[in-house]
């Protein structure tokens, strides 16, 4: 197997030895790396991460329910095509038809003589068969453009990092041509280091009892949507901002709540278990 750049992570990202081992057998293999986890866990972070730590351009491709496999590689903009020889002024040359093919992210990547990362965002939005229209091109790293005859081929494979939340299952054929890795939610030790790089020095006792206070929460039963990593991240912002470092008392009080629970079920089953937390000596006075 070739050399190739190792990533070891970045000074903004935590990552852990697994999903470090699995993003370079991803690079080591060429074949994309298919990121799943809970929302908040870092996925998107990742790709930025990865671009950073090897040094190279990161091109998002950010997939909709209406996104086309074409979309990622070229579109024909037969719009502008037809304007411009209707409206268009000297010097348009509307028969070349080059000047109307847009590469999209994919295709930019295949273009680029310079290796890059390119984030395939939210795979699962797409249609169930947008997977499988993809899988001739990540597979030979090519492909035809049929209105101009040109063959664009990739000429340094790039990184590719895709992301998913699970909504739809991914057929098969396109899992068997993926490194997969699912992001399992950080323990309170592995936390803490995430909190270090986003509030340096912040007051450890602080972050302990914060922190204990948020692993309570997540573990009640029924909560349509477990407070994430980044909700945490949010939620010490505001106590920062309101200049509650080292002042509250988190098994007495749990300010700021709405930036951890974010719809009015899981309100209900906080103050349901408010007994049971008392019993656990922590968060027994809500409020938003």
């Amino acid at each position: 197997m070739k050399d190739f750049k190792r990533y070891t992570g970045t000074n903004e990202y935590i990552v852990s030895e697994d999903l470090q081992n699995d993003v370079n057998v991803s690079i080591a293999l060429g074949r994309p790396l298919l990121i799943k986890g809970e929302p908040g866990t870092g996925k998107t972070l990742l790709a930025k991460s990865v671009a950073q730590g090897l040094s190279q351009e990161l091109l998002t491709w950010n997939i909709k329910s209406t996104t086309k496999a074409q979309d990622g590689l070229y579109i024909y903009d037969t719009v502008q095509r037809l304007n411009d020889s209707r409206f268009g002024g000297e010097g348009v040359d509307v028969a070349n038809i080059e000047n109307y093919i847009k590469l999209g992210k994919l295709g930019e990547a295949f273009a680029n003589p310079i290796q890059s990362v390119v984030l395939i965002d939210e795979i699962d939005k797409a249609d169930i068969e947008f997977p499988n229209d993809l899988l001739a091109e990540l597979d030979e790293m090519k492909f035809y453009i049929p209105e101009t005859q040109k063959t664009i081929a990739a000429q340094n494979r790039p990184v590719i990092i895709i992301t998913s939340n699970s909504e739809k299952e991914l057929p098969d054929a396109f899992l068997r041509r993926c490194v997969f890795h699912y992001i399992e939610f950080p323990d309170q030790e592995l936390m803490a280091d995430i909190v270090e790089v986003h509030f340096p020095g912040l007051d450890k006792k602080m972050v302990k009892q914060a922190m204990e206070a948020f692993y309570q929460l997540r573990d009640l039963d029924g909560l349509r949507k477990k407070p994430s990593t980044s909700e945490l991240i949010d939620w010490l912002k505001a106590l920062l901002a309101a200049g509650n470092t080292g002042k509250t008392d988190f098994k007495k009080e749990l300010p700021f709540l709405g930036a951890l629970l974010k719809n009015e079920n899981d309100y209900e089953i906080a103050a349901k278990h408010r007994s049971a937390f008392q019993r656990r000596g922590a968060l027994n006075n809500f409020r938003r």
